[in-house]
C-alpha cells in the first residue's frame, strides 16, 4: 500500500477529505497494522466529482457484487448509491465514507477540528481529531470497539488539555 500516492492524488484533485480509521491512528499515534486507507469526504456534487477524478487516476475499481467489479465509472453519480464504498486502487485499498457513525451530519464541524498533518514523506492531510476518533469508537457496538485504541486516544486528549 502506498498511502502517499493515495493522499497525494486526492490532494492534487483538491478533494475535501479527512483521514480517518486505522491509517489515521497509525500516522498520529502508534504503528498499528492496517490494510487500507479510510477517508471521510465532504458529500457534495463538486467534491464527489473531484474525488471521482482522483479515483480514476488511481485506477480504482468497485462493484456492488464480485460480478459487477470493474473500473469506477466516468460519471461520478455512482457514489450517490450508498454511504460507504470499499475500493481497490493500484496503490492499495481505499474505503470512502460519505457519513461516519457517531459523527453524522457533522463533517464541516469535524473538518474545522481536524489536525493539519503530514506523512513521513511530507504529504499533507487533514487528520480526524482524537476527540472525534474516540467518539467514533464509542459509537461502535461494544464487541467492535478497540479498547487499546480508545485508551490511547483518552490519554492523548488529556495530554492536549495539559492533564498528566
Amino acid at each position: 500500500m502506498n498511502v502517499d500516492e493515495i493522499l497525494g492524488s486526492l490532494n492534487t484533485e483538491q478533494v475535501d477529505y479527512i483521514l480517518i480509521g486505522g491509517m489515521n491512528f497509525l500516522l498520529r499515534h502508534i504503528p498499528e497494522l492496517t490494510f487500507d486507507v479510510d477517508i471521510w469526504v465532504m458529500d457534495n456534487e463538486h467534491n464527489l466529482q473531484r474525488l471521482n477524478k482522483a479515483l480514476i487516476k488511481l485506477g480504482a475499481e468497485w462493484g456492488r457484487t464480485e460480478t459487477e467489479w470493474r473500473a469506477v465509472a466516468e460519471d461520478w453519480h455512482w457514489m450517490r448509491s450508498q454511504p460507504m464504498f470499499c475500493l481497490t486502487t493500484k496503490k492499495g485499498a481505499l474505503d470512502i465514507f460519505r457519513e461516519v457513525l457517531g459523527l453524522e451530519n457533522r463533517y464541516e464541524e469535524c473538518r474545522r477540528r481536524a489536525y493539519a498533518a503530514k506523512t513521513a514523506t511530507g504529504i499533507p492531510f487533514a487528520s480526524l481529531s482524537d476527540r472525534d476518533m474516540l467518539t467514533c469508537q464509542e459509537s461502535l457496538p461494544v464487541e467492535q470497539q478497540n479498547s487499546r485504541r480508545m485508551e490511547i486516544l483518552r490519554r492523548a486528549i488529556l495530554n492536549e488539555k495539559g492533564v498528566e
